[in-house]
C-alpha cells in the first residue's frame, strides 16, 4: 500500500489535535502512521498489481479445467 496514504491521514489525525497540545503534534503524527500502519499490516492485504496477476492465473486454470472437461465428456461418449 502506498506510504503517502498513512503519510496523510496520519498528518490529517493530528492536525485535527487541539491547538493546546500542538506541541506533541509531531510525536503524534509519528504515533498515528505506526498505528495505521500495524493495522493494516495486519489484515493481511494483497496490491492491486498481484490481484491482477493472481486473477489472470485464475482464469487460464478455469479455461484449461473446463478444456479437460470438454475432452473426458468427449472420450467418455466415445467409449459409449
Amino acid at each position: 500500500m502506498d506510504p503517502k496514504i498513512f503519510d496523510d491521514l496520519a498528518r490529517k489525525l493530528a492536525d485535527s489535535v487541539p491547538a493546546g497540545i500542538k506541541d506533541i503534534q509531531a510525536d503524534m503524527e509519528k504515533n498515528f502512521h505506526q498505528i495505521l500502519q500495524s493495522g493494516f499490516d495486519k489484515l493481511n492485504l494483497v496490491t492491486r498489481e498481484e490481484f491482477e496477476v493472481q486473477s489472470a492465473v485464475l482464469q487460464r486454470t478455469r479455461e484449461k479445467l473446463e478444456a479437460l472437461e470438454k475432452r473426458v465428456n468427449e472420450m467418455e461418449k466415445g467409449e459409449n
